[in-house]
């Protein structure tokens, strides 16, 4: 091997070396997930817990999100790698009908689902039926995204129509509760188990999600596709991870240290909240998914609600363009060798 020849192996053994060094820096790098607080981040809790993220080779950065425009914005461009979002973001944002601009091209994707919403409509005290907020203000995350339109929906199945209330703009569902409990406004739409601390404080329910618009996709795992074809392995291990934490709840053995699992990672939870939140979101009909599927039926939903009141208006009719499954398949296919 001459001079010039040794240069070339040496160069190309530099390169390999340095090609593994940031390949395995790309393993050990952890994932930058996005999040609104609150119990219905139970599997999640879990996973850190109890070492099911770590069991796959991956570590999970966990950041609460004030509300969906900071969520949306900061995951499109670049910021997180996976977003828990309500579906209903991914359909805006992905339309080009989101809240707030971002800095790159949304081309963002579902890739597991996590329930149907857990979506109550909670008032005040004073409140005590849907045609009582007659005139009044109800709270939302934000005017054209979230749970705006379902909101609108339920209000407008109760007999009400949009010139008969004032939205209010709130952020996400952890200010929408301070603010409900303050009575900056008469309702809002709460995710479970917000509704539970209210209701122990006199306040009511007003009407159920899932009973007023039948099957609905609510939060789901988002990812941006260039992302996740890149990093496709962890996407599999982090959808593993979340299903081996649903296993491990669904197991009743595990009841009372889930309870303290959601008490610790939950600022202010109290007792009973969290066992009441077990009840609702361990409920074997009408809990988490117990496999982390897309509900094709609950998507075509959140559509139909984009297409009735969005802005610009489009018609939305093909569910299976807003999600993509491979990536669950995989995960779900068969045990990790």
């Amino acid at each position: 091997m001459n001079l010039f020849q040794r240069a070339i192996s040496v160069t190309t053994s530099l390169l390999a070396l340095s090609l593994s060094a940031a390949q395995a820096a790309a393993l050990d790098k952890p994932l930058e997930v996005i999040v609104f607080p609150g119990g219905f981040n139970w599997p999640i809790f879990v996973a850190e817990e109890k070492g099911f993220f770590a069991a796959e080779g991956i570590a999970v950065n966990v950041t609460p999100t004030p509300d969906s425009k900071y969520q949306m914005v900061n995951f499109i461009d670049g910021k997180f790698d996976i977003a828990m979002t309500a579906m209903d973001n991914v359909v805006a944002y992905a339309e080009g009908q989101g809240a707030a601009p971002t800095q790159a091209t949304p081309d963002i994707v579902a890739f597991m689902g996590s329930d149907n919403g857990f979506l109550r409509l909670v008032s005040i005290p004073e409140v005590k039926t849907v045609a009582d907020l007659k005139g009044k203000r109800v709270g939302v995350d934000a005017l054209t995204t979230g749970y705006a339109f379902v909101l609108r929906e339920m209000l407008e199945l109760g007999g009400l129509n949009p010139a008969e209330f004032e939205y209010v703009q709130a952020g996400g569902v952890m200010k929408r509760f301070e603010a409900l409990m303050q009575k900056s406004f008469a309702a809002t739409l709460l995710i479970s188990p917000f509704e539970a601390a209210a209701q122990r404080d006199g306040f009511n329910i007003l009407a159920n999600g899932s009973e007023a618009l039948g099957a609905y996709q609510g939060v789901v795992g988002a990812v941006r596709r260039d992302w996740a074809k890149e990093n496709g392995d962890k996407l599999v291990s982090y959808i593993r991870g979340y299903q081996a934490a649903l296993d491990w709840l669904y197991n009743p053995a595990n009841k009372d240290e889930a309870i303290q699992i959601l008490l610790k990672s939950v600022q202010g939870m109290k007792e009973p909240v969290a066992q009441a939140s077990y009840q609702i979101l361990l409920d074997d009909k009408l809990g988490f998914y117990k496999r982390p599927t897309i509900d094709e039926k609950g998507v075509a939903t959140v559509l139909a609600l984009r297409s009735k009141y969005a802005e610009p208006k489009k018609e939305l009719a093909d569910p299976t363009h807003y999600y993509d499954t491979q990536y669950l398949e995989r995960a779900l296919a068969a045990p990790k060798p």
